[in-house]
């Protein structure tokens, strides 16, 4: 782990929702608009929230929705140019914010020029691809059924200097971290080919793997990467909750507490591509998840809207991601005050983790279980101990008792929705 991304607490944002670029752009609506500028109002909000990093969904050139890419070297037009890329690297670094990128280097969109050309017969750009040519010529690879976005070929050599020269081009331009889209779809071997030459000249980066299923000690150990998103422990969050099943997230706890001596998991109860946590168990259930999130070991990462009790369900169909990446106002003071309440119990829970930094690595063991009722204590590597009780009957309550003896109430009525 880098010496810094240890102490990050992120905030995850969707820029192109976040700033209000439209998704299904008409040719007239590529016009170059800098509305990466839209972030820098809401910096001293992450701060205040307590945060101190700033992972940025897609900002590179692509056809719609950001994960089909046509050039990895520039900023879409849509959120600015590369002016506006610096101009928000300064205004984070006068923070002291760290910024992670979204790197989509499992595929590209099909508008990308290389794959045109791959298409056309170009026989240097056909080795980025997965290509299959038949009698009836040549057709491509594509990323769970999605037609529109080519399956990079991870076995070439070509794509492992492009991918590793694209990671240190905007490393040098200021980000430190980089989020690798759909990297459970790619080898972990391909990882483990680009990432030492990047950290070559940049040892300091953290390199963050997007993996739902599958071995997580095992991928992060045959890739390099330094961590991966605890999709498991997301699921169990939610899924205890709703179903008043308490055993289910102790299960999947003393799993997680396997995985702590490896690595430290990326931690989360939100993101861009699941329906919000307010959405699925209400605010009170939400409000004990974020307990949760704040209490275990890991890496925290909050998803934008979500510490506002933010609503928002993802669907199966065109456009249904929209709903859980919406545009924010042009600053906090325009949000509803209904939110409020979520956000001071956010901000009260990153402060009880900033007070108790060894959370970070920290194993929990469990106290009191039953369907409905959970009890664990959170132990640090030096003897620190802090107490967590939850309670879903007659109202879902949770009590957090630091080492220091402040204690945390946590009611049903911490977040009122937004």
């Amino acid at each position: 782990m880098s010496s810094w991304s240890d102490s990050c607490i992120w905030w995850h944002v969707y820029p192109l929702g976040f700033t209000g670029a439209p998704i299904r752009p008409t040719e007239a609506e590529r016009v170059l608009t800098p509305r990466l500028d839209a972030l820098e109002p809401w910096l001293d909000y992450l701060i205040a929230l307590g945060a101190n990093g700033l992972a940025l969904g897609p900002i590179f050139t692509s056809e719609t929705h950001g994960y089909d890419t046509v050039d990895f070297y520039s900023i879409d037009p849509r959120l600015g140019d590369d002016a506006a890329f610096d101009r928000l690297i300064a205004a984070c670094r006068r923070r002291g914010i760290n910024v992670m990128l979204d790197g989509v280097f499992n595929h590209v969109g099909t508008a990308h020029p290389s794959f045109r050309a791959a298409m056309a017969g170009d026989e240097r750009a056909q080795e980025l691809f997965r290509l299959e040519h038949t009698d009836a010529g040549v057709t491509h690879q594509d990323f769970e059924g999605h037609r529109g976005l080519a399956a990079l070929n991870h076995d070439s050599d070509a794509v492992v200097e492009l991918v590793a020269d694209v990671m240190r081009h905007w490393l040098r331009r200021g980000a430190m971290a980089w989020r690798l889209d759909a990297a459970y779809a790619v080898p972990p071997e391909f990882w483990a080919r680009v990432l030492p030459r990047v950290r070559e000249e940049f040892p300091e980066a953290w390199f963050m793997g997007e993996v739902i299923h599958g071995d997580y000690v095992d991928i992060v150990t045959r890739s390099g990467m330094d961590s991966v998103t605890q999709y498991e422990l997301w699921k169990a969050i939610w899924s205890s909750l709703l179903d008043e099943n308490f055993f289910e997230l102790d299960w999947c706890l003393k799993r997680h507490n396997e995985l702590l001596p490896a690595f430290t998991p990326l931690t989360f109860i939100g993101n861009h591509d699941v329906t919000r946590i307010a959405s699925k168990i209400g605010d009170a259930k939400a409000s004990l998840a974020a307990a949760i999130l704040f209490t275990v070991g890991g890496i925290p990462s909050i998803y934008y809207g979500d510490e506002q009790a933010f609503r928002g369900e993802k669907t199966e169909r065109l456009g249904g991601d929209d709903e859980v990446r919406p545009a924010f106002p042009a600053g906090p003071e325009q949000l509803s005050p209904l939110g409020a309440p979520m956000l001071r119990l956010h901000q009260d829970l990153i402060a009880l983790r900033r007070r108790n930094p060894w959370l970070t690595t920290a194993t929990t063991v469990t106290r009191h279980l039953d369907n409905r009722a959970y009890s664990y204590d959170t132990l640090g590597p030096d003897g620190q101990r802090l107490a967590v009780e939850l309670r879903l009957e007659p109202a879902p309550v949770a009590v957090v008792t630091a080492p220091d003896g402040q204690v945390l109430r946590i009611g049903g009525d911490a977040g009122s929705g937004q």
